[in-house]
């Protein structure tokens, strides 16, 4: 199955969530729910491969 059928659908779920955050908590849990999504995006892309978090972390480099 293609990947970026699911990118939209994700789009919309997350928008959905910081809205519902902002509408319950204000605004700090709109920001505290868009952190850890963000966090949460960048620890799957890692894990699937497509992210080189080697530079950021202090990876040695091999020559």
């Amino acid at each position: 199955m293609d990947e970026s059928r699911w990118w939209p659908a994700i789009g919309l779920l997350f928008g959905t969530a910081l809205g519902f955050a902002v509408m319950a908590g204000g605004l700090t849990a709109f920001l505290v729910v868009l952190v850890l999504g963000v966090i949460g995006f960048l620890v799957g892309r890692a894990m699937s491969g497509e992210l080189d978090m080697s530079g950021l972390l202090g990876g040695r480099r091999r020559t």
